[in-house]
Formats: structure tokens, sequence, C-alpha cells
């Protein structure tokens, strides 16, 4: 998800070589895994095995169950961080494979292996490049992993690579409104557009190392369908009368997320 700690004014840049994007965004999530992600990582919640999306905690069943039946299914998690939402598929019967560049996120992932006895493949690779065969997987998602810090131009066909036709992509990040409302000092979004849409993809954030994509729905139209995917379902997750505020993921407040959508889960099929 968003790393910012607090939002500064964002620069678009433009193109670069794709290893330049993986190492900042590496030594983004290591930063992170040191100060927060690390320290804040247990058992309990590494294997509670109950399917909650976002910085809200929304259930699953809630949302109408985007990922659907798991149990059975070769899955392969795009950007996997420190692996919580592997760990909750494999609780529930799926056989999950977690991707993701940085060690120190994977290191965090082992050690939560080793405590609580719940162990799958760990993969060091960026989701836009996968070392692992063709049609591979029935199910390839992301929730504030690839979906946000991976090229959609790279990581889209990859995971369309990764999955048997007929298999499901179903991958959560932050809407493009929220993104928009952001204020360029540091803050959460409020009620005023703040930044044009059209200047809408490859962001690095004054301050942070990372860099994120923030696209357009009709971006993600364009390319989920030039990569020969049809799409299912957009949902834009509400919070409930249960869930609290983050207090480490300031992008937007329980109140505004409550009122406008803060996140989008997108759900495609390979043709």
């Amino acid at each position: 998800m968003s790393g910012r700690a607090s939002a500064g004014a964002p620069a678009t840049v433009g193109p670069v070589e794709r290893p330049d994007s993986v190492a900042a965004n590496i030594a983004h999530w290591t930063k992170t895994n040191r100060e927060h992600l690390d320290p804040s990582a247990t058992p309990e919640d590494w294997a509670s095995g109950e399917i909650r999306w976002g910085i809200f905690g929304i259930r699953e069943e809630d949302l109408g169950s985007p990922l659907g039946e798991v149990r059975g299914l070769d899955v392969v998690e795009l950007g996997c961080g420190t692996a919580y939402f592997s760990a909750a598929l494999a609780r529930l019967g799926a056989r999950p494979v977690g991707v993701d560049p940085t060690p120190a996120q994977l290191a965090t992932a082992r050690r939560m292996q080793a405590e609580t006895g719940i162990v799958f493949p760990l993969v060091e690779a960026p989701a836009e490049d996968v070392p692992l065969p063709d049609a591979s997987f029935d199910l390839a998602f992301s929730e504030y992993g690839a979906s946000l810090w991976a090229d959609p131009a790279a990581w889209i066909p990859e995971a369309r690579r990764l999955l048997r036709p007929g298999g499901r992509l179903v991958f959560l990040t932050n809407s493009v409104l929220a993104t928009l409302c952001v204020p360029d000092e540091p803050g959460v979004a409020g009620v005023e557009l703040l930044r044009p849409q059209f200047d809408l993809y490859r962001i690095r954030w004054p301050g942070e190392p990372g860099i994120e994509y923030h696209l357009a729905h009709s971006d993600w139209i364009r390319i989920l369908r030039e990569h020969g995917f049809e799409i299912e379902a957009l949902h834009e997750p509400r919070p409930g009368p249960d869930a609290k505020e983050h207090g480490y993921y300031d992008v937007v407040t329980l109140e505004w997320a409550r009122r406008w959508p803060a996140e989008e889960i997108w759900v495609a099929r390979r043709r």
C-alpha cells in the first residue's frame, strides 16, 4: 500500500528503465519493513486465516468474495511483502507462492513461517519478471503489492503468462479519486481535486525513495484488455461500522473512506 507515513506533493516522472523502479522500491520497503512491518509482525495476525482487504481490513465476504473459493487452487501473490495474505489463503486450503523483490520483507515472511508452521514457497523477484513457469496458477492476486509498486505495462502481461487459461487476476490499489485528492503538503485526502487525472501513471513522492503507479480506470481497462483479460468486476470497498483508523498508512481518514472510495479491487479473467 502507499507507504508514505506523510504525503507530500507528487512529482510525475517520465519512463525509465524498469530496474531503476525496482531498486527504488526495494529501498523503500527495506526501510518500511525495518521501521514498521517487521516489528509489528505477530504469529496471531500473520496466521489468522481470515481474508481482510486494504487499510481498513474489510472482510472478503462483505465485498461479495472477489477471490472466490480458493481451496485447492495454485495461487501466486505478486508483491507479497511479508506474505500475511498468502498465509491466510494457505490456511483456507490454497497452495500459494509469494513473490517479492525485497529481501527484508521475505526475511520477515520466513520468520513468520517458522513461528507459525505455515510454510509455502517464497520467491525473490519483481512482479515484472517472475522466474516461474508459464500457466502455473489458477489465481494471481495483489493487495497493494504489484498493483501499486510495479509497472502495469510489465506486470499485467507477466500475470497473464503465469495464469492458466481461464485463471483469475484480482488486485487492490488506491482509488483514482483518493490519489487526486491527497494534498500537496503532508496530510490526508480532502474534499477537493488537487491534481490532474491525465498526468497519472508513474509517481515519485518527495522525500520517499519508492515509485508508485496510479492509473485512471480507462488505462486499467485498456491494459487489461490488451493483455488478454476480460474484466469481471470493479469493487469500491466501503469500511463497515467495525473499521478503525489504520494508524500508519494515512492516505485517507476512515470518515473520508466512508463517503468516497479510497480503494478499488479489480477482478479479471484470462481469456
